[in-house]
């Protein structure tokens, strides 16, 4: 029998937020071989014990109906999942048969937030191309065909009762402070929210608190994760993809890196955020052990953040 999440050892934010940790510390999808002995088995069982509420569905996850058995066991709860579109370069009516069949499935797990990213000309996911340097740049015509198309993902997500958050993402048509504003400003509200990570920010704009401060009224989901400014530094001087990058240590679980976390979190606090937040890390699970650093997470969120 599969030992159950306790309320006397879950993490107890004081504003009632709700805290996960991201499959990403676990295994990576991008790079199969990347922490491929973890298993759904041990990420949640890792969960339990670290106290977390729950995570987001990744790639190697089984079908819905095997994932909810699993999770209803452990009484763990699924945030969001990511959906790579590709608006530009197929149409949107190409993109929403996909898109309609991720929100059923996290609709049958009763997941709030389906995350979408626009991947179209994306450098993120190339091992042999600098983030650093070759992010594609969107055209007008492509910022209002990319604007109306997440208008009908939005749609299509709230048909299945939850709410599409946009993931700003570096090598990405939107990464920067400026292209997120511009994409929110261009969107419905009430259709297109925001998914606000702090390590993307920081790396893809150099402040963390630009695009949460100029979108505050947008965000609906939240990555929490850190970075470290040497393997930045090193990583920036070296040319590194996005990949490699990550692989060579760039980010990490907050607290062990240069973002300072107790503003950000307070931020979002003063202004009323009440959803989830994932704390998320881009690591080598062979060398960042995910029960380690998970730990290290929770002592840094419960000392610096709710004291």
């Amino acid at each position: 029998m599969a030992k159950k999440l306790s309320p006397d050892t879950a993490i107890k934010d004081p504003n009632g937020l709700t805290w996960g940790m991201h499959p990403i510390s676990w295994r990576n999808d991008d790079i199969p071989e990347v922490g491929e002995w973890n298993t759904l088995e041990i990420l949640l069982d890792d969960l339990v014990t670290l106290g977390f509420a729950g995570t987001e569905c990744a790639g190697f996850f089984p079908s819905p109906e095997v994932l909810k058995k699993e999770i209803d066991a452990r009484d763990e709860k699924i945030a969001a999942q990511w959906f790579s579109s590709f608006i530009l370069r197929d149409g949107v009516d190409a993109v929403a048969k996909d898109f309609e069949q991720t929100c059923a499935n996290l609709e049958y797990v009763n997941a709030p937030r389906v995350v979408v990213s626009e991947q179209t000309g994306s450098v993120q996911g190339i091992r042999d191309v600098s983030i650093f340097s070759n992010k594609p740049v969107m055209s007008e015509a492509e910022w209002t065909q990319l604007a109306k198309g997440l208008e009908v993902l939005g749609d299509i997500a709230h048909r299945h009762n939850m709410e599409l958050v946009y993931h700003h993402h570096l090598g990405t048509v939107v990464m920067t402070a400026d292209e997120t504003k511009r994409l929110m400003d261009m969107t419905d509200p009430s259709k297109v929210s925001l998914l606000f990570d702090t390590g993307h920010a920081y790396v893809g704009d150099g402040s963390v608190m630009a695009i949460l401060e100029q979108n505050i009224d947008r965000i609906k989901h939240v990555h929490f994760k850190d970075v470290r400014p040497r393997k930045l530094a090193e990583s920036k001087a070296a040319e590194r993809s996005f990949l490699d990058s990550f692989l060579a240590g760039m980010f990490t679980v907050p607290g062990d890196g240069i973002i300072d976390f107790p503003t950000v979190y307070r931020y979002l606090i003063d202004h009323g955020y009440q959803g989830w937040i994932l704390v998320e890390a881009e690591q080598d699970p062979e060398i960042a052990k995910p029960l380690m650093y998970g730990r290290m997470a929770r002592d840094y969120i419960e000392k610096e953040l709710f004291a």
